[in-house]
């Protein structure tokens, strides 16, 4: 794979975690050292998940594609309802603090962000050398984590947006990613 198609394939996979940084950096009030945090989970699971998917190889393919959307589909809904639901569930407005992004939702939006990479992972390990298959996941670390500070950045400049909102906003934006995946 040379560098331009990987970093198109970077750019390609990233897509969802600008959104979800997006929508996490309008939803959230978190320190810098946090947001880095989230890009950093963003970037690893994205650019992680392409080497375990070469790794594993034939093996798991026809598997893995069968049902990668579902599993997109249940992990980024699953996080976007929950979003609505903190959204709702402490009344009216300003009766609770900002809410904090901790780092099992991290973790949930990485690997739901990521899943469509393991299947990536898969195509592109079979026919690169396990060098070259290190190199592109490297770049899609790399672009994965800019493109998710980028998002971060552009959802925290948003106007202030009342927290139910905020976090109805979010959920949505991830449920609409969940139906894209199966889509």
């Amino acid at each position: 794979m040379t560098l331009l198609e990987s970093l198109l394939l970077a750019l390609a996979l990233c897509a969802d975690t600008l959104a979800v940084s997006a929508a996490s950096g309008l939803r959230y009030r978190e320190p810098r050292r946090r947001w880095l945090l989230l890009a950093f989970f963003l970037a690893l699971f994205q650019g992680g998940f392409p080497l375990l998917g070469a790794l594993l190889g034939v093996a798991c393919e026809q598997f893995i594609q069968s049902i990668d959307h579902w599993i997109a589909f249940g992990l980024l809904l699953a996080v976007g309802g929950k979003m609505i639901f903190d959204a709702w569930r402490n009344g009216p407005e300003g009766r609770s603090a900002a809410p904090r992004l901790s780092v099992a939702t991290m973790c949930l939006m990485g690997i739901a962000t990521s899943i469509d990479a393991f299947a990536v992972g898969i195509g592109f390990g079979l026919s690169s050398t396990v060098v070259q298959s290190l190199v592109t996941c490297s770049i899609i670390f790399a672009v994965t984590f800019l493109v998710a500070c980028l998002g971060i950045f552009l959802g925290s400049r948003g106007k202030h947006i009342p927290q139910r909102l905020s976090g109805t906003i979010a959920g949505l934006v991830l449920i609409a990613l969940a139906v894209k995946a199966l889509l």
